[in-house]
């Protein structure tokens, strides 16, 4: 990243101490927010908020996510959410959203990413119609709400990660599905390890 890495105090030893446990390593996305660990907490509850008692899937967020990333141009998330979206799918659907292909893609994860696609190009041009081809594939208009809310939460996390230089760790571009990383063909690069 473009910033050094903030003193080492007990909310940044708490945060780097959480990642090791979960990941087994600090993300780098961790050492950037840890700049500020009372807005990463911030942002994080904004986030879950966002789709607490939802009825947005797990595979619904994730879609989103990767549509999000691959329309902003943003590795990071699109290689750690591509993962997830793999994991819940399969890599060959994390692949195509990737790269903005939504031919054979299951319905309802098309028009999320099609609708994730549409809010960061350009939300002035979005449709009534739209949001009917959201409403076709059984989403009601609170959870389009919250799936564009999750689009724009996510979208603001990826802009400062990008601006500061946060890139992919290696540890994660180890563990991706060749399919997405094959179609992670933007974004910052995990220095040595993934060149698009």
């Amino acid at each position: 990243m473009f910033l050094d890495e903030p003193p080492h105090d007990d909310q940044v030893k708490a945060l780097y101490d959480d990642d090791r446990d979960s990941d087994g390593y600090v993300n780098n996305l961790t050492r950037l927010w840890a700049w500020r660990p009372d807005i990463t907490a911030a942002v994080t509850a904004a986030r879950a908020a966002a789709v607490t008692d939802s009825a947005l899937t797990d595979e619904d967020r994730a879609a989103l996510v990767v549509a999000t990333a691959a329309a902003r141009g943003d590795s990071y998330c699109a290689l750690a959410w591509g993962r997830r979206l793999a994991t819940l799918t399969d890599a060959d659907t994390a692949a195509n959203l990737l790269r903005g292909e939504v031919g054979g893609v299951e319905p309802r994860l098309a028009a999320l990413a099609t609708w994730a696609t549409q809010v960061v190009r350009d939300p002035n041009a979005t449709t009534p119609e739209d949001v009917a081809c959201l409403r076709e594939v059984g989403l009601g208009d609170r959870e389009i709400f919250e799936a564009t809310i999750f689009v724009s939460l996510r979208l603001a996390f990826s802009t400062v990660n990008d601006a500061l230089g946060a890139e992919p760790d290696r540890q994660l571009v180890e563990t991706v599905p060749a399919e997405v990383a094959a179609a992670v063909t933007f974004g910052r690069t995990a220095s040595g390890v993934f060149s698009p």
